[in-house]
């Protein structure tokens, strides 16, 4: 086979897997249930043993290998130069496609876990979204002291994470060890709390985040480590750990909430001096990220969402909130299944 013909086999098996309409059943089954797990559990111990982010090193490969493409391609004049880098990073893209995908990225278009669950939307009324916030705002209150006591404890954290997945029908998971990136400023001018690493899946987390904000942004990436890609199915699994897990880890969860489900009252009256404090650091991180980089940010994960065949986009975030109104726990706490 000829280059020409293996570049255009490879941009043809890219098309071919972005466009195939196979059913969630069947990714679950086979792709989710059986093939990720061993694939996830090699890779995350492999990157767990590194103390630096090897999506850094992927990235900035990938920008030196193109500006070398760049160079080297001006031998051939600018409008055969320019065709030439274009076909290279054409095909270079779909084999980062076809990586993504078979390392983690089909878990997009597995069965939605509301499907999963004994799932009734008739438990969704305003008076249920109100009591969950007033719920949340109690939370912050009473457990603001115990909350900032000491720092995170992950061997707490992951115990929880373990049993709430387990809860929802799945079966081990290697949790990444959170990590710092090269990225951190970019975190955190564009307001984005953590990232789970689609290669490598490892976990990697802004720099900036608050002790208290720490184990729900890290149960979410764990949460998208077992497979969930969808954001709320990862906000979801990160509230059933936080709830199972110590002080720290409901005063995390409830700092979330409160963003979705703001309760009865108004949070300047509701909450006490502590979590007022909180959030006001909050605010001031938010106040000095940029506008224009929020933006681009969030319009960009909405089209890589919607591409990924997430209907909602960016708005998939906030259906955790459905989740956890219209999923009924049995007497241990845990969601029903079907």
């Amino acid at each position: 086979m000829s280059r020409r013909a293996a570049w255009a086999a490879i941009v043809a098996l890219a098309l071919g897997a972005a466009l195939a309409p196979l059913p969630p059943d069947l990714v679950e089954r086979w792709y989710s249930r059986r093939i990720y797990p061993p694939i996830q559990e090699a890779l995350t111990t492999i990157s767990n043993l590194v103390p630096f982010a090897l999506f850094d090193v992927l990235w900035i490969g990938g920008v030196a290998a193109a500006a070398v493409l760049v160079y080297r391609s001006r031998k051939y004049g600018w409008v055969k130069g320019a065709v030439h880098v274009l076909v290279v990073l054409t095909c270079a893209a779909a084999l980062v496609y076809l990586a993504f995908l078979g390392a983690w990225g089909l878990n997009y278009r597995r069965t939605p876990l509301a499907e999963k669950l004994v799932f009734d939307e008739a438990r969704i009324t305003p008076e249920a979204h109100a009591a969950l916030g007033d719920r949340a705002v109690a939370a912050l209150n009473a457990e603001y002291a115990k909350a900032h006591e000491r720092p995170i404890q992950l061997e707490g954290l992951y115990s929880a994470f373990v049993d709430a997945h387990r809860a929802l029908g799945g079966s081990g998971v290697v949790t990444g060890v959170p990590k710092t990136t090269l990225l951190g400023w970019y975190f955190h001018k564009a307001s984005i709390a953590g990232m789970t690493d689609p290669f490598f899946l490892e976990t990697m987390l802004a720099p900036d985040l608050l002790d208290v904000e720490r184990p729900f942004v890290i149960a979410h990436e764990w949460a998208h480590l077992a497979g969930y890609a969808d954001e709320s199915e990862a906000n979801f699994i990160a509230y059933l750990t936080c709830q199972r897990g110590d002080a720290a880890a409901r005063y995390s969860s409830a700092l979330m909430l409160i963003g979705y489900a703001p309760g009865t009252r108004g949070l300047k009256e509701a909450l006490e001096m502590g979590p007022k404090i909180d959030l006001y650091a909050i605010q001031t991180r938010y106040r000095q990220t940029s506008g224009m980089l929020r933006f681009a940010a969030r319009e960009s994960y909405d089209r890589y969402l919607k591409a990924n065949r997430v209907e909602k986009g960016i708005e998939s975030y906030d259906a955790v909130v459905q989740l956890i109104l219209g999923t009924p726990l049995d007497t241990s706490g845990n969601p029903r299944l079907r």
